[in-house]
């Protein structure tokens, strides 16, 4: 029984991705606790997030002038560890893509290199061929001139 090639690449990928939801999650529990991430990780991209968000809503809705007032300290400090949660996650099954693609470049540019080694060995064949049939056909002339110029006994 044949059994096809496990792809352990892609099992691999899949395992990688699954452990980065927790992994984010436990990032995103230490960025709330830590003052650190909180102050200069979470809070500028929250509050630049809050502010993009706040102002399209208002146009959309037709306040145009309005001022947008920030998050307060808690809010943007959980809306930036979602935020940092989400691009972990992004982040690593973006690579996984880029890895996946690069893997099936690769199998590609292999196979193609088989393929033109296969076909220059298979040219190599034909041109080998060609001249053994042009120094058999030579061959074949000199005998047949040969028996050409032997004389003819007549028998009477």
């Amino acid at each position: 029984m044949v059994v096809g090639a496990f792809p352990i690449a892609k099992l691999l990928y899949l395992g990688v991705r699954q452990m980065s939801k927790p992994v984010a999650n436990r990032i995103k529990a230490g960025a709330r606790k830590s003052e650190f991430f909180k102050n200069y990780v979470c809070l500028p991209p929250a509050q630049l997030y809050h502010w993009i968000e706040m102002r399209t809503k208002m146009r959309i809705m037709g306040f145009r002038g309005s001022t947008i007032k920030p998050l307060n300290e808690e809010a943007a400090a959980e809306l930036g560890a979602e935020l940092l949660g989400e691009a972990i996650i992004f982040f690593v099954g973006g690579g996984c893509m880029v890895l996946e693609y690069s893997r099936q470049a690769a199998n590609a540019r292999r196979k193609e290199e088989e393929l033109n080694a296969t076909i220059n060995s298979l040219q190599t064949q034909v041109a080998e061929l060609a001249l053994t049939t042009e120094t058999l056909d030579a061959q074949l002339r000199e005998v047949n001139r040969q028996l050409v110029s032997f004389p003819v006994s007549s028998k009477k």
